[in-house]
């Protein structure tokens, strides 16, 4: 921790007194320097301790109050005067002006010599260094743990969350790989205007400052990391930065051949999984970014096309973050967390989606994406919860099956009224008067109709197995609508 004009004087071993200035006594020091000429500003850095016996304080108050007042515009921490040499006491006019400029005044008594002083003040300054070096050095192993973890969007959120700052990571081409903090937008916009060469640079966006670092592990440049902070990093945040830059440059510029190894890995360590639970170590779990004892989601992408071109292009969509992913026949299985797995999973192909499931339960969750995915309708994801138990049990189904589904309706397709006007009386559970309401028709033109449709079927409609049979012919006859197919004609007959 650093050391102040108050630390100081609770020092007992130097004897110190703080005499005036107390409201600024907080004030850190940066170092404690004897100087004895009158105006010593040209030779101070800021936030030093100035020693002073006294000699060229001034002969009056007006002079001692310029000479307080020059250390004041110099950024002086505080001023402590020797009370043994050349003066008795500290000057009234030095006290007076610690207290209205703010500069912290120490009565220094005669059995304490400067050295002693200096020697605190660098004893506390070293220990802050070795807190800051430790501190860093715990950052350090927090990054690489996150690494591990999560790779890049990790060791990102790890960073932001270190500096208190928003960080972004770009690709080459200005396409954002992570992000982590409030203001990522407005960094990527910052990022994509101040673009430049070198290795690294900042810049202001009007508010906070920006510093960019280019992630290069080798040539050329594969992208750029961004933090944007309210202040200016001290030495130590810049060799954080400088830490996770080289991690995600390495992650970024992993050589083919082991990128190549990697999926090879992840598609059997998913392929184990999906054999069943306690198969895989934990820490090839984690190794990919997975908490053996969190919840994921299994996507199964369908249509995908050629496989390895399917796998590559999943692969660059989802390289950034924790991800399995195995062929399976046509389709990819993939599993995410499944925390923030919609989000993820927005720019993925179509196919559908699990319910969260842990990762001993992953044929489970595969089977239940394989189910969403053939009920969908194509052309984005479906996910599993969002099924009906019609959508389960005939969404999948080719176009031949639909049709032999609703074969009990043929009899009424002579007739382009009748299959609507059964639809509403089954959707109203034998309501004449709800369903004429639903056809905006008469009650008594739903009664003839209804009449017919018996007739036609040969089934008075009463049974519940009836009514399912039908509903289900109902349901069948909309898909394959959707699918702009057309029941093939058939000869009909009763219910059976």
């Amino acid at each position: 921790m650093a050391i102040t004009a108050r630390d100081l004087a609770g020092h007992q071993a130097l004897g110190l007194t703080l005499a005036a200035g107390a409201q600024a006594a907080d004030r850190e020091i940066a170092w404690a320097h004897a100087i004895e000429l009158a105006d010593p500003a040209p030779y101070l850095a800021g936030g030093e301790l100035v020693m002073t016996t006294g000699i060229n304080l001034g002969a009056d108050a007006a002079a001692q109050r310029a000479y307080v007042q020059r250390l004041a515009d110099a950024g002086t921490a505080a001023l402590a005067v020797d009370t043994g040499t050349t003066l008795r006491a500290v000057p009234a006019g030095v006290l007076r002006a610690g207290n209205e400029l703010g500069i912290p005044v120490l009565a220094v008594p005669p059995s304490t010599p400067f050295i002693a002083i200096t020697r605190v003040v660098v004893d506390a300054l070293r220990a802050e260094e070795l807190s800051a070096v430790q501190r860093v050095a715990d950052r350090q192993q927090v990054l690489a743990r996150a690494t591990l973890r999560g790779g890049i969007p990790a060791v990102v959120a790890a960073l932001a969350d270190a500096l208190s700052a928003t960080v972004v990571v770009a690709g080459a081409d200005g396409t954002a790989l992570a992000g982590a903090g409030p203001a990522q937008p407005r960094l990527l916009s910052v990022l994509a205007d101040s673009k430049r060469p070198g290795a690294g640079w900042v810049v202001s966006d009007g508010e906070d400052l920006v510093t960019v670092q280019a992630l290069r592990a080798a040539q050329p440049v594969r992208g750029h990391l961004a933090v944007r902070t309210g202040e200016p990093m001290s030495n130590a945040d810049r060799l954080l930065l400088a830490h996770a830059v080289a991690l995600v440059a390495i992650a970024v510029e992993k050589p083919a051949r082991m990128v190549d190894a990697e999926d090879l890995l992840r598609a059997a360590v998913t392929r184990q999984l999906l054999s069943g639970p306690g198969i895989v170590d934990d820490g090839v779990l984690r190794y990919f970014g997975f908490d053996p004892t969190a919840e994921v989601t299994v996507a199964v992408l369908a249509g995908t096309g050629p496989v390895l071109t399917a796998q590559q292009r999943v692969g660059r969509l989802f390289g950034a973050g924790p991800y399995l992913m195995a062929p399976d026949g046509d389709d990819i299985v993939l599993v995410v967390p499944a925390a923030g797995s919609g989000q993820r999973l927005s720019g993925a192909a179509g196919g559908g989606v699990s319910r969260p499931v842990g990762l001993a339960e992953l044929a489970v969750g595969a089977e239940q994406a394989r189910t969403a995915a053939r009920a969908g309708a194509g052309g984005g994801l479906t996910a599993f919860d969002e099924l009906s138990t019609f959508g389960m049990l005939l969404g999948g189904r080719t176009t031949a099956e639909l049709r032999v589904f609703a074969e009990p309706l043929a009899a009424l397709r002579g007739e382009r009224e009748l299959s609507p006007t059964l639809a509403a009386y089954l959707r109203h559970n034998g309501q004449m008067d709800s369903a004429a309401v639903d056809l905006g028709i008469h009650r008594h033109t739903v009664r003839n109709r209804m009449r017919r449709i018996r007739a036609l079927l040969g089934d008075e409609l009463e049974s519940a197995d009836s009514r399912a049979q039908l509903w289900l012919a109902v349901k069948a006859d909309l898909l394959l609508a959707e699918r702009g197919q057309s029941p093939e004609p058939s000869r009909g007959g009763p219910l059976r």
